[in-house]
């Protein structure tokens, strides 16, 4: 009897620990542009990025199975030297719209500076507190602002304690000689990501975040009027923010907009007529590059 009641609370407690992994995370790695060298390598390497993105604990809160955050990673390397890999790593992300099987991407973005180094086997380790390696900590990084994305659509600015920890993790890669961690490189990268997430001078575009999927799609499936006005006013925060400092080199926001503009092309093809004109003119202002995408608007 004593048996079968530890056993019971071993399998709760294994069900407990699982409930705390916040991904389901689809890694690929692909090397079809690295000719004679042994592939198995990143089959290895794929299965184990595998494991750490998916069997870590993140966050110390509990999540049910059907909760994890969807993700998507495709690791493209096109050179290997020795224990030296480089390429890019494509990263995307969806959240659930609620009473739907709809998923609405919330990120979808590229990164280009891709350099580390693997030893097949090996353990892949990760800290908070210093610098291990140039991989595990580019994943990471990801995997907390995949994580932080998500939980400020659930609820205001929700997300933040998981960009403070990826801004974090670009602090200690300051004196890494890898690319992609320090603000002088690049206006579009890790650095400038989590700086312009952070910036209290951008803040509307979180808070569109949340107004948009929790006040907008996530209403629209019982009061799709409703909903849709509340994302048609969401725009607002954008539009805001655009014209308090129209920069280009406002890396988030732009990445808002290639996550969202297909989406807001669609939910407004179907609205009123003075409803979609206020949309689109506001859309062709803040994001006038994708104007022949928001045309569909207005073709209702």
């Amino acid at each position: 009897m004593k048996k079968r009641l530890y056993l019971l609370i071993i399998v709760q407690f294994l069900g407990f620990i699982a409930m705390g992994q916040e991904l389901r995370c689809n890694i690929q790695v692909v090397s079809s542009q690295i000719q004679g060298t042994n592939k198995q390598v990143f089959q290895t390497l794929q299965n184990e990025l595998y494991e750490f993105m998916n069997n870590r604990a993140w966050t110390n809160h509990v999540y049910r199975n059907e909760e994890r955050i969807d993700c998507n990673i495709m690791i493209n390397l096109t050179d290997h030297s020795g224990d030296e890999f480089r390429g890019s790593i494509q990263i995307q992300s969806r959240r659930p719209v609620h009473n739907t099987s709809y998923n609405s991407t919330i990120l979808n973005y590229k990164d280009d500076d891709i350099k580390f180094n693997y030893v097949e086997f090996e353990p892949l380790e990760f800290s908070l507190t210093e610098f291990r390696s140039n991989l595990t900590s580019i994943l990471a990084y990801y995997a907390y602002i995949i994580i932080g994305l998500d939980y400020d659509t659930f609820s205001p600015l929700g997300g933040s304690e998981f960009f403070q920890k990826a801004e974090q993790i670009v602090n200690i890669a300051q004196n890494t000689p890898e690319k992609g961690w320090k603000a002088f490189e690049s206006r579009k990268n890790r650095y400038w990501l989590v700086e312009n997430i952070l910036n209290d001078q951008y803040k509307g575009v979180r808070e569109f975040m949340y107004k948009y999927h929790r006040l907008g799609l996530d209403a629209m499936s019982t009061k799709e009027a409703a909903g849709r006005a509340e994302i048609a006013e969401s725009l607002e925060l954008l539009q805001k923010v655009y014209r308090q400092k129209p920069d280009p080199f406002l890396f988030y926001f732009d990445l808002v907009m290639i996550a969202k503009s297909e989406e807001l092309a669609n939910v407004f093809s179907e609205s009123f007529m003075a409803e979609a004109d206020r949309v689109y003119n506001i859309l062709i202002e803040i994001d006038p590059t994708r104007t022949d995408r928001y045309k569909k608007i207005k073709e209702n």
